[in-house]
């Protein structure tokens, strides 16, 4: 078996098991990928299999069971995990992310998510598409939220609302984490790709969220969290690039390299059509083709480790990175899924016109990396920008995402 990007990386003990854990998921989870698209949700084989990894505690706190995991080994494990099937990747390492930050409420809050159940599963969407007032104790909220993947099994959810003061002027935007019996999930999820995530719309009305279980959007990107936190150095990640690492890019990273390895070894059987050529692999241009493929992805792979490393480098120093180091990470890993998609792109050219066969994986593999790439996080240029004034020195913000 080829060895893969992160197994050449000294890793620790425990992050070892997890990539072992989830590469034998593998072949479980291409399996079901083409099932699994058609119901537009992960099978419940699949599910249970990957909760008895422990593949959805993955960021939970150790003190409630969970592997409090490396923004790197989370990143590596979600990698493998596509290799089998994006869909189960971005479900798990989405329901991670929202673990994570759930780490940064208030411990009742954490408690009553994760005591009980270390493998709760959280969904979430952070767009304040809602309305809510204060009461007594906390809020009422009412909303409709696109597109909360792995809304189908998961147990809670994290939701943006507005957040009022007594008065009803909006004085902040909140993060509201609410059970699965407060909301419905309305199917709205039919997309060319990334099928199974059923990132469906969540559904609520006038529900009532303790003041505990709120957290203030604009503190947590700046760092600001509830004093009340114990644990490890995890939670102090920046939450900006943590939320990009790790549900949006890592299934890049796998899609990519089940991409490589499903053209290199056609390529030994496959003829090349008007040519003389009776196998791809005898031909120049394969080759050259196939040799830029793997570089874009090398590419990708280098530019993802050097942001894990240092976000968790700082986390564990208990620092926050500061705004030019924040800005290159998430450049580094917008761009190394601009590296995906392109090498992608050249290995169905490379292979040929059966690429596009339903039967064929590939075709799978080209729209699920070209939905996920195309993520309102990651917008490319806009990052592209906002990298290029801070090296600049140029201070106008256009993203609070920084």
């Amino acid at each position: 078996m080829t060895v893969t990007p992160e197994e050449k990386s000294p890793v620790s003990p425990a992050s070892s098991d997890l990539l072992r854990s989830a590469r034998e998921l593998v072949p479980l989870l291409a399996r079901n990928a083409e099932q699994a698209e058609r119901d537009r949700r992960l099978s419940e084989e699949t599910v249970k299999s990957l909760v008895g990894a422990g593949m959805f505690k993955l960021a939970v706190p150790k003190r409630y069971g969970g592997h409090e995991a490396s923004l790197r080994t989370l990143i590596d494990v979600s990698a493998v995990l596509a290799e089998g099937d994006g869909s189960s990747s971005w479900v798990v390492s989405v329901c991670n992310s929202v673990a994570w930050v759930v780490s940064l409420f208030p411990e009742q809050a954490q408690d009553e998510v994760f005591k009980a159940d270390p493998e709760a599963k959280v969904s979430g969407v952070l767009t304040p598409s809602a309305t809510a007032h204060r009461v007594e104790g906390g809020f009422r909220v009412s909303g409709r939220w696109h597109y909360a993947s792995g809304a189908w099994h998961a147990d809670w959810a994290l939701i943006g609302f507005p957040v009022p003061d007594s008065t009803g002027q909006i004085v902040d935007q909140g993060m509201a984490l609410v059970p699965a019996t407060d909301y419905t999930v309305e199917e709205s999820w039919f997309v060319a790709g990334m099928r199974a995530t059923g990132s469906n719309c969540l559904v609520a009305e006038d529900i009532f969220v303790p003041e505990h279980r709120v957290l203030s959007v604009p503190k947590a990107m700046a760092g600001e969290y509830p004093p009340q936190r114990s644990g490890g150095s995890l939670p102090r990640a920046a939450i900006a690039q943590f939320l990009t690492g790790a549900p949006l890019v890592a299934p890049q990273l796998g899609l990519g390299r089940a991409a490589l390895e499903l053209v290199k070894a056609r390529s030994a059987a496959k003829a090349i059509t008007f040519t003389f050529f009776e196998k791809q692999r005898d031909s120049a241009a394969f080759q050259l083709q196939l040799a830029k493929a793997t570089q874009k992805i090398d590419s990708a792979h280098l530019h993802v480790r050097r942001a894990a490393d240092d976000i968790d480098a700082a986390a564990a120093r208990g620092e926050a990175l500061d705004p030019l180091s924040r800005l290159r990470a998430r450049a580094d890993l917008s761009g190394a899924v601009g590296h995906v998609t392109e090498a992608i792109d050249l290995l169905l050219t490379a292979h040929g016109a059966g690429s596009f066969a339903d039967a064929n994986p590939l075709q799978r593999i080209w729209r699920d990396s070209a939905v996920g790439a195309r993520h309102a996080i990651l917008q490319p240029q806009m990052i592209e920008e906002m990298y290029g004034k801070a090296l600049l020195g140029v201070e106008e913000q256009i993203s609070p995402l920084v």
